[in-house]
């Protein structure tokens, strides 16, 4: 069976950038394992879905879980950057927009987990523990290995254009 995730990636043009100088917003993925790292360690507002969900409608629902905060465009506007298979083999579709967002007004949602490891004990911790804005030269290093290809899609003309 095959695990599919579906998330939304916003940009924004700085006000002293230049074209095609752009920002993203990532997150920085919450939980003990990412603790204290930041290279590799942050990741496009994504989750997971089933098959009775629509791809563009988990994305939309999984950006409002995971950040706290209202897509801040209408799902309409958003962009097709394809889909990728991940390093883990879950297959990650990703939109985009142009639109910006205060990273301090996030309140990411949690998850549960055993922590720690074999303690029979769980904890809750954020889904993401911080969002920021990155510069595309900077957010190469931040981002998963796995997702750096969208940023190469963002800059790309749509299909058909």
């Amino acid at each position: 069976m095959v695990v599919r995730s579906a998330g939304i990636l916003l940009w924004r043009r700085p006000s002293d950038a230049r074209p095609p100088d752009v920002e993203v917003l990532l997150g920085h993925m919450g939980g003990p394992f990412w603790t204290g790292k930041d290279e590799a360690a942050w990741s496009i507002p994504k989750g997971l879905y089933d098959n009775t969900e629509e791809p563009l409608s988990a994305a939309a629902r999984e950006f409002t879980e995971e950040l706290g905060v209202p897509l801040p465009v209408d799902i309409a506007d958003l962009r097709p950057l394809g889909e990728l298979r991940q390093p883990s083999g879950k297959r990650l579709t990703v939109w985009a927009a142009e639109a910006d967002l205060d990273p301090d007004a996030v309140v990411p949602g949690t998850f549960t987990m055993e922590w720690p490891p074999r303690s029979g004990k769980t904890a809750e911790f954020p889904e993401i523990d911080r969002a920021a804005w990155w510069p595309l030269s900077v957010a190469r290093d931040k981002l998963v290995k796995g997702q750096r290809p969208f940023l190469d899609r963002l800059l790309s003309p749509p299909a058909g254009a």
